[in-house]
């Protein structure tokens, strides 16, 4: 086994934390600031999402806790299912016709999280701490 494949176990500690500060750093305004939330709710209905409030608080907190269990790598997969079809909406809804520059934020996050829900976490996280400590 070459060093490169001994590395994998640590693959997705980068992806985790770029992504999880990214989610956490872009909805923690929203998450502390009610007007905030106001503000994407009216974003959201511009663009004719379903009820518009409820949306900006689903689509906020679960980005926001996303964020955090990627960082902590605790229900990673799960974590990473709900941010596809978040940011597959958000393309769909808002970004669909940006231009390249403005929906790369969008495509980014959602090829992180394929690659968490494809390949899960490593051995830096949560979910492998609290594994090994069932194994003892």
């Amino acid at each position: 086994m070459n060093k490169l494949e001994k590395m994998r176990n640590y693959a997705d500690l980068p992806i985790r934390l770029a992504v999880g500060f990214h989610l956490i750093y872009g909805t923690q305004d929203n998450v502390f600031s009610w007007n905030r939330m106001l503000e994407f709710r009216d974003f959201l209905e511009i663009f004719g999402a379903p009820l518009p409030l409820a949306s900006a608080i689903i689509s906020v907190y679960a980005q926001f806790f996303a964020g955090i269990l990627f960082i902590l790598g605790w229900k990673v997969r799960e974590a990473g299912a709900v941010m596809i079809f978040n940011f597959i909406v958000a393309i769909l809804l808002v970004h669909l016709n940006d231009p390249y520059p403005n929906i790369y934020p969008a495509i980014s996050m959602l090829a992180g999280a394929i690659f968490l829900v494809l390949n899960g976490t490593g051995h830096v996280s949560l979910q492998h701490w609290l594994e090994s400590k069932k194994g003892n």
